[in-house]
């Protein structure tokens, strides 16, 4: 398991904590914010709080955290 990071995008702070099975906890600006899992390698979904389900549909931000993880977990290598 990954320990957590910190990530910069769009001006905020993300701090990312790895969970189970590709599922990451972010938090924003130290509250908690949601959660994402990957759908492919370019595309990302932000979990249902209340259920954990994923909710598709197109979301410019979760997108570019997870594009962030990725790039941070190959330069991690």
């Amino acid at each position: 398991m990954l320990a957590p990071f910190d990530i910069e995008i769009f001006d905020y702070t993300y701090s990312v904590f790895p969970e189970e099975e590709g599922v990451y906890t972010i938090y924003k600006e130290g509250i908690e914010y949601l959660q994402i899992q990957r759908d492919t390698e370019s595309q990302w979904l932000k979990l249902d709080p209340e259920s954990g389900i994923p909710l598709f549909g197109l979301d410019e931000e979760v997108n570019a955290i997870g594009q962030a993880i990725v790039a941070r977990e190959k330069n991690s290598r």
